[in-house]
């Protein structure tokens, strides 16, 4: 997890314009894209996370990995199994909710429970160690003020721990408020990465987000990802865009040609409509459509 060695440098300037890593369904899409550098990504905050290095071997959830982010359409866990043998279930929220902490229990609980060593092979010694992970951006979970945090079983008045190989991580980014201030030099890990998700879109903190992505690979990974995505939803949001001013324009021409008649109206709003997808479906740019529109007219 040190400086970026395989990888050309990536700085974000002073006017990018990002969308935010904290939206749930952004997160999913940065961290489980089918690429190195996302797979990498996602590598390098597990192992921040849980404090050694690990490789994720496989990502599995309840539906396809994201190629954008409206592709998550409800929200789901990125469920990994690493290299070594190890479970992680990581998820972010917008905002704490009194329930959370038996809420991670249960799955943290669910987690564990999901490895078969069933077979004449296997023994619970075979068991491998799950880490259940929750990123929270707003709200406080828990009555203190250290973002980060590790349950684990444990006796507290003898001491002693179980040595069980079940963990639960908490990240409460609103906690970050005493590392701003802090140089990047002196931030660990982890807090590195909490600043990260939750200042990225800060226009105003750019230049220590940058000293944070030249410090750290897994980072840059996430930032190159990141970039991508939003420069995919400006150029689809900018289609969308000039996709609606088409059907507009299309209906005020069917009005205009129905004169007003109702039911001739609805019918040519539709055929309208029909003929434009069949222009797009056969590659035409928008463009090219508003071209063929404007012959209409004459």
């Amino acid at each position: 997890m040190g400086n970026i060695t395989n990888m050309a440098p990536i700085q974000l300037s002073a006017t990018d314009d990002l969308i935010d890593i904290c939206y749930d369904k952004v997160f999913k899409a940065v961290f489980t894209k089918e690429s190195p550098e996302s797979h990498g990504a996602l590598s390098k905050l597990l192992s921040a996370v849980i404090g050694r290095d690990l490789v994720v071997l496989t990502i599995t959830a309840n539906e396809p990995a994201a190629q954008d982010y409206r592709d998550k359409n409800i929200r789901f866990d990125i469920a990994c199994k690493a290299v070594g043998g190890e479970c992680l279930d990581v998820e972010i929220f917008t905002d704490t909710h009194k329930f959370d902490a038996v809420r991670l229990e249960f799955y943290s609980t669910r987690l564990f429970a999901s490895q078969d060593i069933r077979g004449p092979e296997n023994s619970y010694k075979d068991l491998k160690e799950t880490y259940q992970i929750a990123i929270f951006e707003n709200g406080r979970l828990f009555d203190d003020t250290d973002f980060f945090h590790n349950f684990e079983y444990y006796d507290h008045k003898r001491n002693m721990s179980l040595g069980g190989r079940s963990s639960i991580i908490t990240l409460e980014l609103s906690k970050l408020k005493g590392v701003e201030e802090r140089p990047v030099n002196e931030m660990s890990i982890t807090e590195r990465w909490g600043f990260y998700l939750k200042y990225v879109t800060d226009k105003e903190k750019r230049d220590k987000i940058n000293e944070i992505i030249a410090s750290e690979e897994g980072i840059a990974m996430a930032s190159q990802v990141l970039v991508e995505i939003t420069k995919n939803d400006i150029e689809r949001a900018r289609y969308t865009s000039e996709l609606k001013y088409i059907l507009d324009r299309q209906s005020e021409l069917v009005e205009a040609k129905r004169e007003g008649r109702q039911e001739g109206l609805q019918e040519g709003r539709q055929e309208g409509r029909l003929e434009i997808l069949k222009l797009i479906e056969e590659g035409y740019s928008p463009e090219e459509i508003k071209e063929r529109l404007k012959t209409q007219t004459h």
